[in-house]
């Protein structure tokens, strides 16, 4: 009698690791991060950053504010984590900005780059 109950039990376990296995499989895997990376020039004043940064990303002046700061600071600030694809989309459109019509010797837009999430 210990054999057959031993079997019956073998029989749901199976069922259930099956189960699993099929609900992992349907798990959508995540997309892996990237960071939007703004690097510091001398050809762009805060306020382009800011209006930049409000136009393109929608932030308020005050965060605007901070990450020009930062990029004056530390040479590089973090803009954005993201999707690689909206990460693109992001730097391109920073590339596409224009010049900073205040300052006379500007040549162009800000320079951004995307790197992984670490």
């Amino acid at each position: 009698m210990t054999d057959a109950s031993e079997s019956s039990l073998a029989v749901p376990v199976e069922q259930t690791e099956r189960k699993r296995n099929r609900a992992e499989r349907k798990k959508p895997k995540r997309q892996p991060r990237y960071h939007v990376v703004l690097w510091n020039d001398e050809d762009h004043s805060y306020e382009y950053v800011i209006a930049m940064l409000q136009q393109l990303f929608g932030f308020p002046a005050e965060k605007g504010f901070q990450i020009a700061e930062e990029v004056d600071q530390r040479g590089r600030a973090l803009v954005l984590t993201t999707t690689r694809e909206h990460a693109e989309l992001k730097r391109d459109q920073i590339h596409a900005f224009g010049k900073d019509a205040v300052i006379a010797g500007c040549k162009g837009s800000m320079s951004a780059t995307i790197e992984p999430e670490a």
